[in-house]
């Protein structure tokens, strides 16, 4: 076991793996001290620019691995555990076969393409069973009708800007939306209506009466 850990072509995964306990560990920590990662990370991911806003394959590609319905912190530790113990299993396949381990350069591709599927099972698995508090769980669709604020890049129709939206318990939401109508745009700062929904993109018009926020 410590053999496949250290060699060399199996640094990726053992890299991958080490930051998966690290953050996992400080989690744990932060969690009994009342602040934990994910906390951090809702206050302080949102604000920086992905490029999401501006790539709707991008976006769809997200939605397609229901990342959105978990928290980011969760959404990354699941992806580096399940790379990395796939990658090891296959290097142990590859050990077994050969007698040697393979390069890293012709392994990691078809782990990756192998690590996605599966994350999206055990995101949507996930997704379902983790809010155990009815009090704060809210569906996708409860958000529509609220008043929400553009905080990354210009929303048109077809390309959608990320906004940060209050559920009824007050808690923040990150979200995709576009202008309903194909002749208005949402700038930086702006307040818009959520009036519908598709995919993981919100429609909404401009916001008549911001004080709703």
């Amino acid at each position: 076991m410590i053999e496949t850990f250290l060699a060399p072509e199996n640094r990726v995964f053992s890299v991958c793996l080490s930051l998966m306990l690290l953050l996992g560990a400080l989690e744990l920590l932060g969690a009994l001290f009342g602040a934990g990662l994910s906390d951090l990370l809702e206050g302080f991911l949102p604000e920086q620019d992905f490029g999401l806003a501006h790539d709707n394959a991008l976006n769809q590609f997200f939605g397609w691995l229901k990342i959105d319905q978990v928290p980011a912190l969760i959404s990354l530790i699941v992806f580096l555990l399940e790379f990395s113990l796939i990658g090891f299993s296959a290097q142990t396949w590859a050990h077994q076969l050969t007698g040697g381990w393979a390069s890293a350069w012709l392994v990691v591709p078809p782990v990756l393409l192998l690590t996605f599927p599966i994350l999206r099972i055990s995101l949507a698995g996930l997704g379902k069973v983790m809010p155990k508090d009815e009090t704060t769980a809210v569906s996708e669709d409860s958000l529509i009708g609220r008043v929400a604020v553009v905080t990354l890049g210009v929303a048109r129709v077809g390309a959608a800007a990320e906004a940060k939206v209050k559920d009824q318990h007050g808690y923040s939401h990150y979200l995709l939306v576009e202008p309903d109508l194909p002749e208005i745009e949402f700038s930086q700062g702006q307040a818009v209506l959520l009036v519908s929904r598709q995919s993981a993109v919100y429609k909404a018009i401009p916001a008549e009466h911001p004080s709703l926020l």
